[in-house]
């Protein structure tokens, strides 16, 4: 198609605004100011408009046809364009009456999409009102053919029309001599050589002439590969080029083609500037989610620094307990309640070990909710300071997220387990139990030995008795008493002793148990501040969707400004 070269640009310039201003929506940036917009809905720039005039049956209709090679003008002996018809695109196929002088043709064709087709009543038979509509088009059309017949091309109602035109309009206008295939060949030449020199004399300035066969062109496309020879024969191919060179290389649309080339590169600054600011916005967003973790790990660090003073209330509670237990100790070591053990068994050891353990551990739990409380405190006032500022800075609502007080109630749950759970432990390792467990077996033994010999002495006490033997029982049964009173008083004296040293044993494990219990402690806030951290997921997950709808979009402009940098060098 002729002028394909301009419109294929155009239309790519035109499906390339359109592509900008749908970033640009995706963008949020308006570019009504930098696009047409309203005119891409309708497509940009008008079509070529081609004006034919002549005198009746001068080949007008069909000079149409063989442009396009297709029936669109309907064609006979007698006039068959009474009024001014207008072929434009359109589907489906219509006529519209606008005026009883024109009628709008709405055809199918690709053609007409880039190429509107006037076609005139003939000049003999112009009534006035179909005159001034054709004036209308002339002062408005791209390209006016003044259509002669090969037969006659100086008849002068085509002649006395030329003369008449304004001379802004005689710089659109071409002579085509319609029929040509009705001539001899050798007078073609001389009709265009008188035709120029008539042109000078008339309007005194030449006017491009064409000599074409308006059926030969049209029997050219009629087949289902052109016709190479019978087009080039029919005088057309000429024509197009011409065609092509007004549409291609005008002042005034090569000026329409740079205007929007220009609004193309405008918006794409503007949408360059709206990606830049939006990459700068990230940045400073995930700055600002970098400055919030550094102080969240910040509040951690402080509180570990703080940590020896936790320890230093565990140590107290430590020392307390291990009071506490010695006096229970002391309560179990009671001599008589020892003695019915050396009958039953003494697991003393081991009751008070899990006594001490469940004290213990109970005791540190209670400091650890202490501590627990103070951590999640002010792990809330963080948030709630927290907040405001993502909400004005990203627009992220956090105080929606009700996971946050779940997530710290948890943590918190979880660090006094785990603090517990490490005393009891701690205390296993200090073995205490094994050293008290051995004091208590040579405590026992010893009264184990006073007992048997005070039940010997008893016993032989008996036998001399039933033996009638005088005063050798009560001798017997006195160092009995006596025996059985060094056994109470040992046994007294092995309390205390027993008592004391573990107690002084528990004592001395304090300093050991707390740096047992330190790494426990230390570990245990990291996980209340970790899983603080994670209530920090919303933002996040709003930077990440953030940065994977950006990039899309930066590619996405990558590649509508190759496309222009391409439309470009093309132009």
């Amino acid at each position: 198609m002729f002028g394909e070269r301009y419109f294929a640009t155009r239309q790519r310039l035109t499906r390339l605004m359109a592509d900008i201003a749908a970033l640009g929506r995706q963008c949020g940036v308006e570019l009504s100011k930098q696009l047409p917009l309203t005119e891409l809905a309708t497509g940009l720039g008008p079509p070529f408009l081609l004006v034919a005039c002549g005198e009746v049956n001068a080949g007008k209709s069909a000079f149409f046809n063989g442009l396009l090679g297709t029936h669109l003008c309907p064609m006979a002996n007698l006039p068959e364009t009474n009024q001014v018809v207008w072929y434009r695109h359109g589907d489906p196929p219509r006529d519209v009456e606008v005026l009883p002088q024109l009628r709008e043709a709405y055809r199918p064709l690709p053609g007409l999409r880039d190429f509107n087709l006037i076609d005139t009543p003939g000049l003999k038979a112009f009534p006035t009102d179909s005159s001034q509509v054709t004036e209308r088009f002339l002062s408005a059309a791209e390209l006016v053919a003044i259509v002669l017949p090969v037969a006659n091309p100086w008849g002068a109602p085509g002649w006395n029309m030329i003369s008449r035109l304004a001379p802004d309009t005689l710089n659109r206008v071409i002579l085509v001599v319609q029929q040509c295939d009705r001539a001899d060949p050798a007078d073609i030449g001389v009709i265009q050589g008188h035709l120029r020199d008539l042109a000078v004399k008339r309007i005194g300035r030449e006017l491009p002439v064409f000599a074409v066969s308006a059926k030969l062109a049209f029997d050219a496309r009629q087949g289902p590969t052109l016709d190479t020879k019978r087009l080039v024969a029919s005088g057309y191919p000429a024509l197009e080029s011409f065609l092509s060179a007004m549409v291609c290389d005008t002042a005034e649309r090569r000026a329409m083609l740079d205007t929007w080339r220009g609004q193309v590169a405008t918006a794409l600054r503007t949408l360059e500037d709206r990606l830049d600011q939006q990459n700068r916005s990230l940045r400073q967003q995930g700055g600002f989610l970098e400055d919030v973790e550094n102080r969240i790990l910040q509040l951690r660090e402080e509180f570990i620094v703080r940590l020896p003073q936790h320890l230093k209330s565990v140590a107290e509670v430590f020392q307390l307990e291990s009071v506490g237990v010695a006096m229970f100790l002391r309560r179990r070591l009671g001599v008589l309640r020892s003695l019915f053990r050396v009958f039953w068994g003494d697991q003393t050891s081991q009751t008070v070990d899990s006594v001490f353990i469940e004290r213990l551990q109970a005791a540190v739990e209670a400091v650890a909710e202490q501590d627990g409380d103070k951590v999640v405190s002010v792990c809330r006032e963080h948030r709630q300071e927290l907040d405001q500022q993502v909400r004005e800075l990203m627009g992220v609502d956090l105080g929606a997220d009700t996971g946050c007080e779940e997530r710290l109630a948890l943590a918190r749950t979880w660090f006094v387990q785990r603090v517990g759970h490490a005393a009891r432990e701690g205390i296993g390792n200090l073995k205490v139990r094994n050293q008290l467990a051995k004091d208590l077996l040579r405590r026992n033994r010893a009264l184990k030995s006073f007992l048997f010999v005070t039940l010997l002495l008893v016993t032989a006490a008996g036998l001399c008795g039933v033996m009638a033997i005088k005063w050798i029982p009560l001798g017997l049964l006195g160092v009995a008493a006596l025996f059985l009173v060094a056994g109470f008083v040992v046994g007294w004296l092995a309390k205390r002793v027993v008592v004391a040293d573990f107690q002084e044993r528990l004592l001395d494990t304090c300093d050991g148990f707390a740096r047992t219990l330190k790494s426990d402690y230390e570990n245990a806030l990291r996980n209340v501040f970790q899983e603080y951290l994670e209530t920090l997921a919303p933002i996040r997950h709003h930077l990440v969707a953030a940065k994977s709808g950006l990039e899309p979009q930066q590619q996405r402009w990558t590649e509508l400004f190759l496309t222009l940098k391409a439309i470009e060098q093309d132009l």
